[in-house]
């Protein structure tokens, strides 16, 4: 399916994440994920496009409803049991997400919570607009894969800042992080976690900007418990910055962490 210019425009200058403002807890990524398949890309601008059209408040999706939207397609034994994304990760026969068990994880450590089924809360109710318990933003907003940038070969020339990851992150980043930071001094979550961050020192300055008295600490990590993080204490948020992602990086076991107890931990500092 063709990406069209219209939608890309609107969900780079709009699109923010998922679930609600109001939410207690926000992890913010980096950026959205999964940019491989062109079809996957188009059908979430359209959606968005056509679901919170231009000239509408800044609202976060919900995402149950988007990924009813966008086509999924794998190979091998299970892939008869899955057209879309919403039945991959929240149907009955969905796949646990990698990154989404750890962000889990955290919320029920962060509320003193018992252990849960991970899976059944990613089904029925991580993110959920209506439940107001997290936020699923994005610092970035397009699509796209670790290792790969597939926007180059676009052939819009309106948008010669995709002609690299760099140009573009470059282009969009102060409009984004002040929204970000402009949302989050509005509404007052509990907790903001930035995760997966390539520049610390860049967003601190950025959040000294609008809150001139922050005052950043480190936390050292603990080995396969709590990663590295920059925290600080504003009036009504507790700010985490760490460049960890909640996820093993290249497999290894040693470079994970548990984070069940990093949540724990915030209101034990």
């Amino acid at each position: 399916m063709l990406i069209r210019e219209e939608a890309l425009i609107h969900w780079v200058e709009n699109f923010y994440g998922y679930g609600s403002w109001e939410a207690r807890l926000w992890f913010v990524a980096h950026e959205e994920g999964s940019g491989d398949l062109p079809q996957e890309v188009a059908d979430k601008f359209n959606y968005f496009y056509r679901v919170h059209p231009p000239g509408e408040p800044l609202t976060l999706c919900d995402i149950r409803d988007m990924y009813k939207q966008v086509h999924f397609s794998i190979t091998g034994p299970r892939a008869d049991l899955f057209s879309n994304l919403y039945e991959y990760r929240f149907g009955k026969h969905a796949v646990q997400h990698g990154w989404w068990k750890n962000i889990i994880a955290f919320a029920h450590g962060y509320r003193k919570g018992s252990p849960t089924d991970l899976l059944l809360y990613q089904q029925k109710e991580l993110a959920l607009p209506s439940k107001k318990r997290e936020a699923m933003i994005r610092l970035y907003p397009l699509p796209a894969h670790n290792h790969a940038w597939y926007y180059s070969w676009l052939d819009m020339p309106k948008l010669a800042y995709l002609r690299t990851r760099a140009e573009y992150q470059e282009h969009v980043y102060e409009n984004r992080i002040n929204t970000i930071l402009e949302k989050m001094n509005h509404h007052k979550p509990e907790v903001v976690v930035m995760y997966g961050m390539e520049n610390i020192n860049r967003l601190k300055k950025s959040v000294q900007q609008l809150f001139p008295k922050a005052k950043f600490k480190i936390v050292k990590a603990v080995a396969r418990q709590i990663p590295q993080h920059h925290r600080a204490d504003l009036d009504d948020t507790i700010l985490i910055l760490t460049t960890q992602i909640p996820a093993l990086r290249h497999n290894r076991v040693e470079t994970g962490f548990d984070w069940g107890e990093f949540g724990r931990s915030i209101l034990d500092i």
